[in-house]
């Protein structure tokens, strides 16, 4: 069973970031160094170590590994105001990050999970010299009607009113309704308290409105990907209950990018799937570097 605590070669790392030290999970290429590093962007409340599962084998595929929380996250220093999580803020800020590693004269191939897509889209549109784009199960715009929408609502009204921890209370009394999450253990199910409640308030809130109120850039991404002439992936499950697996692939289409979608896969192939990810993702990507 993959999860956050599948092992992996990765070092616990400190990246200098525009607000702060950014927390990161860091695997050089193993054999032929193809010149490449995979910079992956976790997704709303999520972190570093969801990205455990594709660690090793990517580094094996000879393409460097930088795994981040993203500003506000987890282990990762963010700023004050709640409009600085929005992904255009936020993308402007990793846009940095994608230029320090460039400069060390490495492809970055950048990948944004989830809400991470969003903020992965947002650095390519503050100009990050990427060399090809990966957008993991997110969207074209704002979260649509559904439950995860409707959680969101919600735990706005309980974060503003009585913090992190009640917020936190309310999320595990949810998930005691899945089946999943009653078959987890103990150890996983910590982690994700320990990562939600370590994770600054402003960056919930500021992540949490913009969930529910992105505007649609998918045309503008397109034009900055066509005028740059890199590459895009979009891959999704095809019961994702975040963004709907035809959403994505409209969004694909648009962009002009490859689409894949995961047979069986909820919203988070990275650990729900990740050998059927990597068979998108290495032969795509070494494509992208020859």
């Amino acid at each position: 069973m993959h999860s956050q605590f599948s092992p992996h070669r990765a070092d616990r790392v400190d990246l200098p970031g525009r607000h702060g030290p950014v927390a990161a999970l860091r695997a050089p290429a193993a054999g032929r160094d193809l010149g490449a590093t995979a910079l992956l962007l976790p997704g709303y409340t999520g972190s570093k170590e969801d990205f455990a599962p594709l660690v090793d084998p990517i580094s094996d595929a000879g393409i460097e590994v930088v795994a981040i929380d993203l500003p506000g996250q987890y282990e990762s220093v963010g700023p004050v105001s709640e409009a600085e999580y929005r992904p255009a803020a936020l993308g402007a800020a990793l846009a940095d990050l994608v230029a320090k590693l460039a400069a060390d004269g490495r492809r970055v191939l950048l990948l944004g999970h989830s809400y991470g897509g969003l903020v992965a889209r947002g650095a390519v549109l503050a100009g990050a010299p990427v060399s090809g784009l990966t957008l993991l199960a997110s969207g074209p715009s704002e979260l649509p009607p559904g439950a995860r929408r409707t959680a969101l609502d919600y735990g706005e009204v309980v974060l503003r009113e009585q913090g992190v921890e009640a917020s936190q209370q309310v999320n595990e009394t949810r998930q005691a309704m899945n089946p999943r999450w009653r078959s987890m253990s103990r150890e996983l199910k910590d982690f994700y308290r320990e990562r939600f409640v370590r994770s600054s308030p402003a960056a919930l809130l500021g992540m949490g409105e913009a969930l529910r109120s992105e505007p649609d850039l998918v045309a503008k991404l397109a034009r900055a990907l066509r005028s740059s002439g890199v590459p895009c992936l979009v891959v999704c499950g095809d019961r994702d209950d975040a963004w709907s697996a035809a959403s994505q692939r409209d969004m694909a289409e648009r962009l002009d990018a490859d689409f894949a979608v995961l047979s069986g896969v909820m919203h988070s192939p990275n650990t729900e799937a990740p050998d059927a990810l990597l068979a998108t993702l290495l032969p795509t990507w070494r494509s992208w570097l020859s």
